[in-house]
């Protein structure tokens, strides 16, 4: 199965699948798994539940795309609750951010781990935190959420045992939401990397999004801050050089988790090719 999240299907499927926006009722024997998207709140991204966990919009998962709020529904059944991630996508020239009230200039993927998916209404917050956090958890290297979440509070200057899956928005974090911007950032400007083409079709390499992922974590304390634009350039700058040196995947490869994307893993504590998320 080739490894890749196919953003045209995503975006076509959610037209012709989708579940509606913040406000859709669920049918009978359903549940309403509900949240918003955010850098900054994200309007017209597509959401949907990831039920074979291969970050593309497949038939017979629930979709929708987010309000003017930046708010989803998915209509799920109440067994899938919990059991899958979810995935949003960014859509260059298409997704409006609230911060700024002008459509995102780079496309980019952003998900939230299985496990902290719940069917309390509103608590599915999806953002560049969640999406570290779920990317954190597919390594293997952390016993628990709460470990990981432990791990990027501390990454960002902040105590342990906060809650790196709330709405960092309504509970005006400052900190949170300006590291979640320049998270946003920097993915969105390695789309050149990360993202490709198959004909007219648009596809976003799995290996190299987890590298890049690993590569923000790693450089999380230098680049979190207001005041982070030349941290920001050089690691967009080493970045780009990387990620560009990662083969595509190709079909019938398997995925490499950011523990072993680069040659010394993906979760230490140093940039390049060294390890990259302890």
């Amino acid at each position: 199965m080739k490894k890749t999240i196919t953003a045209a299907a995503i975006i076509t499927a959610g037209l012709i699948a989708g579940c509606g926006g913040g406000g859709t009722t669920p049918a009978t024997g359903t549940t309403a798994v509900s949240g918003k998207v955010a850098d900054g709140y994200l309007v017209g991204a597509t959401v949907f539940l990831d039920k074979n966990g291969n970050y593309q919009l497949d038939a017979g998962e629930p979709s929708a795309t987010t309000d003017a709020n930046g708010a989803y529904t998915l209509t799920v059944d109440p067994a899938d609750v919990g059991k899958y991630p979810i995935v949003a996508l960014v859509i260059k020239g298409q997704t409006i951010d609230k911060d700024t009230g002008s459509p995102v200039t780079g496309s980019y993927v952003l998900s939230m781990p299985a496990t902290a998916t719940s069917g309390t209404v509103s608590s599915n917050f999806i953002s560049p935190m969640s999406s570290q956090l779920r990317e954190m958890m597919e390594t293997g290297k952390y016993a628990s959420m709460s470990q990981a979440m432990t791990a990027l509070a501390t990454k960002l200057g902040m105590t342990a045992g906060t809650n790196m899956l709330e709405d960092y928005m309504l509970a005006n974090n400052t900190t949170m939401h300006t590291a979640a911007q320049n998270m946003a950032s920097l993915m969105g400007g390695e789309m050149a990397q990360v993202m490709g083409t198959s004909g007219t079709v648009v596809t976003v390499d799995v290996n190299r999004y987890r590298g890049m992922m690993g590569m923000i974590f790693s450089n999380m304390s230098s680049i979190r801050g207001p005041n982070s634009q030349a941290a920001m350039t050089t690691l967009m700058g080493t970045m780009t050089s990387v990620l560009g040196s990662m083969p595509m995947t190709g079909a019938g490869q398997p995925y490499r988790n950011m523990s072993t994307a680069f040659s010394g893993g993906m979760m230490g504590g140093t940039t390049g090719t060294g390890g990259m998320m302890n």
